[in-house]
């Protein structure tokens, strides 16, 4: 299973918010390409960026700084946030950006989600942010009435490198993932999906690989000190 430290940015700095609260945000650090650069050191061998003000802008507001993050990284970098252009999505493969995650789009503007995806075939991953099973888009401000499973499975035929599947109701709690939600989204489709959300330590590593998820974007945990970077490798197969 893959290991994705994530790397959420607002303000320029790295963050990370309980349950997408923004009203609910602690900083991790105030140079974000020095945390790349500290990941890496220890052997991240990809990484998952979000823009936050993005997300909530519609648009690439930390395009500048992306750009810087990347270059430093060495490393594939997975991007969402403020992805609602096919304009946006090639500047950002341009950029150097391995893969990007759309998430708004797939509800408000599907036929988008496809241009963008057939544009860069196997460089676009879905993003489906769920709250009680409901896709929630701009930023995690607003709950569709769409489930999650129906989204993924609308899009499921698109080449797509993977679907990105958050339970907002963990992200960021540290009280675990949502297994049962996971298990349903892995049965839903064959694409690969990553995880996101809720994990706290190893044992929720080797969890969520049980469950069959491709990968796993792990946040606060590893900000908290409560989970090594080595260690979470180790649990993801990674070491």
């Amino acid at each position: 299973m893959e290991l994705w430290p994530a790397i959420d940015l607002r303000g320029g700095k790295c963050v990370r918010l309980l349950q997408g609260d923004y009203a609910r945000e602690t900083v991790f650090g105030d140079d974000p390409v020095e945390m790349v650069r500290r990941f890496v050191s220890q052997g991240a061998r990809r990484l998952h960026i979000v823009d936050l003000d993005g997300a909530k802008a519609g648009a690439a507001v930390q395009a500048a700084l992306i750009g810087r993050m990347v270059a430093a990284a060495g490393v594939p970098c997975q991007l969402g946030g403020g992805i609602r252009a096919l304009e946006t999505a090639r500047a950002y493969a341009e950029a150097g950006v391995a893969r990007l995650v759309i998430g708004s789009v797939a509800i408000e503007q599907p036929e988008l989600l496809e241009q963008v995806a057939n544009a860069l075939p196997g460089r676009v991953v879905l993003g489906l942010d769920a709250r009680d099973g409901k896709v929630a888009v701009r930023g995690w401000l607003e709950t569709s009435g769409t489930t999650a499973v129906e989204v993924a499975r609308r899009h499921a035929s698109l080449p797509l490198a993977a679907i990105v599947y958050t339970d907002i109701a963990t992200d960021g709690m540290l009280a675990g993932p949502n297994l049962t939600a996971l298990g349903e989204m892995i049965g839903a489709v064959r694409l690969p999906v990553i995880a996101s959300g809720g994990i706290a330590n190893a044992e929720d590593l080797r969890q969520v690989a049980r469950c069959g998820a491709s990968g796993c974007i792990v946040g606060r945990a590893l900000y908290d000190g409560g989970l090594s970077l080595a260690d979470a490798a180790a649990a993801c197969g990674e070491a």
